[in-house]
């Protein structure tokens, strides 16, 4: 007991000297939104000493500065590296009236601490070469340039770097919502620590303020508390060990795993005993110390890095956001999910890092083919493939088992979308992502929770109700089934105003009689009887996804039922299309028996969408209206 009174004693005078050193700033961590900051970020109600980009944290959505006294922008996300999302309404509003004819009025501002690109507005000039214009925000008689040599009379735009990224050679597109690295030498945070103001005089650095020289007296005090806790700290680890060690030797496993059920028991047994733990040091190895050579993906929780772990096995380490205030949750979360569960049609959890560790990493199997949305239409001919429609289906059909298993197990995955679909390197599913998912008690009806997820994806019922159900996800399908027929993204601003989502787009094509608006016609639409009827089918079949009264969706597992009907149905076409084929080549047969004849004649499953057909549901849930229904 002494021990730890001595410990806890040079606990409390660090935190006491760590305090003191905050105080000698005024500037304190703080919180906006979901998200937590420090410098160089600072809120309108802090002084501007404390940070280079003010923010705005008194509305629903963050704003933020750029410069100072500039525009408010929307802030979207921040990464651990300091790269933020944003989104400037001015623009957005000019794009979604097309009004937007002159780009240089929407220059960001010329700061010496924002990664930018640089572009030119020039008059159309013959001796000017390799210009570009963007589709959704002309620029009359001008052109734009991102390399040029000779600028005399043009006009100099401060850009984001997405939007020198042409669609083709000479066309591209202006995007309101975009992301911008900051980049501040390592001078400003020490003049920071120091209570001084990093400022950029002539295009030099200035430290403006604060003390000359840091309190060497101060540090020496906080190294000196250090290494005394230190100390006594290893000691007490070692008495630990002992003891720990003789008391494992005389249990096994199973007593330590049925001790208690406690939570900090519940979390220790999940990442200890059911999954492999990684030390941060081999995954950083593994990663190239997470190299932006390695990127595979930016989602809304962390980065995900390819990497090669000592045993030779390739993986995708998840690095959560530091700035994400729930990540320990989310952390929690994916492993506490994963590990129950065992799909072929699942990403596999291969371990992760301890809740101690520097960092909180996650370790999945690597799935080398990207994802669905990359291959429907990713930047770039190395992203975009062509999806077969068979591939299509198999893609619908796998992803849906898949859901069909979570749901069996009380899972709701919350965050079904295009870029949550994996492809291996035979294009098969496996499903990511589940840090949104959450257990649904089988004696509930719907859980009532904010609702999360990805805009275009969400569930108008729980986005208006905040009732979470096992249907939210079968919208969330229903959308990614729009998405495989037309080829088209699930939210897309250059569409008009009532089609922005590709939900309400399907919903109207199909309403009014024009499924062939909304399938891609290079699937064969127009050529192939087959396909034209299957993916009329697939069309139907989202119809109901989509209903707005979720009662009137169907399940995962009758979606599931209805797909593989689909799909029978297409490989007896195709069977009876080939054996017709050889009796045409053997024996001569009547005029009539010709292949349009026998699609035609052929009997495929009933349709689910006339419009006021209602599914049977399984669900627990009543055939009340959207809102009534109470947890029980």
């Amino acid at each position: 007991m002494k021990t730890i009174s001595v410990l806890v004693f040079f606990f409390l005078l660090l935190l006491v000297a760590e305090a003191r050193s905050k105080n000698k700033t005024g500037c304190d961590q703080f919180t906006c939104g979901s998200l937590d900051f420090k410098f160089p970020f600072f809120s309108t109600d802090m002084p501007s000493r404390c940070g280079l980009f003010k923010l705005n944290c008194s509305n629903e959505i963050a704003e933020i500065q750029l410069e100072e006294k500039g525009q408010w922008y929307k802030l979207k996300s921040v990464s651990q590296a300091n790269t933020i999302t944003i989104t400037d309404t001015r623009l957005n509003q000019s794009l979604e009236t097309g009004n937007c004819s002159d780009l240089s009025i929407f220059s960001l501002p010329n700061s010496p601490w924002l990664n930018l690109s640089t572009l030119y507005k020039c008059n159309n000039n013959n001796s000017r070469k390799n210009g570009f214009s963007f589709a959704n925000c002309g620029g009359g008689n001008s052109s734009y340039y991102s390399d040029l040599r000779d600028v005399s009379g043009c006009t100099t735009i401060n850009t984001p770097k997405s939007w020198l990224n042409p669609r083709t050679k000479n066309l591209s597109n202006v995007s309101a919502t975009f992301y911008v690295h900051i980049k501040l030498p390592g001078d400003c945070y020490r003049c920071h620590r120091r209570g001084g103001e990093c400022k950029m005089i002539k295009n030099k650095y200035h430290c403006v303020g604060g003390t000359k020289e840091p309190n060497y007296n101060h540090e020496k005090i906080k190294l000196g508390l250090g290494i005394g806790g230190s100390v006594i700290l290893i000691i007490i680890c070692v008495a630990l060990f002992i003891i720990i060690h003789r008391i494992c030797r005389k249990k096994t496993d199973s007593d330590l795993l049925s001790r208690g059920n406690s939570k900090s028991d519940v979390e220790f047994s999940h990442v200890f005993f059911k999954i492999p733990i990684f030390s941060y040091k081999e995954l950083q190895e593994a990663t190239d110390n997470f190299s932006k050579d390695r990127l595979l993906g930016d989602g809304g929780f962390g980065t995900v890095y390819y990497g090669k772990v000592r045993d030779g096995r390739e993986v995708a380490v998840k690095r959560l956001y530091e700035h994400n205030y729930r990540r320990l949750e989310q952390f929690m979360n994916e492993i506490e999910i994963l590990t129950r569960l065992h799909h072929k049609n699942l990403v596999s959890l291969y371990g992760c890092t301890s809740r101690r560790s520097r960092e909180l990493l996650l370790v999945y199997e690597f799935v080398p083919n990207g994802t669905v949305a990359d291959h429907l239409y990713g930047e770039g001919p190395t992203n975009q493939g062509f999806l077969t429609w068979s591939m299509r289906m198999s893609i619908a059909i796998e992803t849906a088992s898949a859901l069909a298993y979570l749901h069996a197990s009380d899972i709701i995955h919350r965050d079904v979308k295009t870029t949550n679909i994996l492809l291996d390197g035979n294009f098969g599913v496996k499903v990511a992502d589940f840090g949104l998912s959450r257990l649904l008690p089988s004696d509930v009806t719907h859980v009532s929770t904010a609702p999360q997820g990805t805009p275009g994806y969400v569930d108008p019922e729980y986005h208006r109700c905040y009732h979470l159900t096992d249907k939210s996800d079968v919208y969330s399908f229903g959308v990614v089934l729009a998405e495989l027929i037309s080829s088209k993204p699930a939210v897309d601003i250059t569409r008009c105003k009532s089609e922005i989502n590709l939900s309400s787009l399907a919903i109207n094509k199909i309403q009014s009689h024009a499924t062939h608006e909304l399938i891609d016609q290079s699937l064969g639409y127009g050529t192939d009887e087959g396909v034209r009827k299957m993916t009329t089918l697939v069309a139907e079949l989202a119809f109901q996804c989509l209903q707005q009264d979720s009662t009137m969706r169907p399940t995962m597992e009758q979606v599931v039922e209805e797909l593989k009907a689909f799909k029978n149905e297409e490989q007896r076409c195709e069977y009876y299309n080939d054996k017709e084929e050889e009796m045409i080549t053997t024996h001569p047969s009547p005029p009539e028996w010709g292949e349009a004849s026998l699609i035609n004649n052929m009997k495929f499953p009933q349709s689910p969408v006339s419009v006021t057909a209602q599914w049977p549901s399984k669900s627990t849930t009543p055939n009340t209206s959207a809102c009534d229904y109470t947890v029980t």
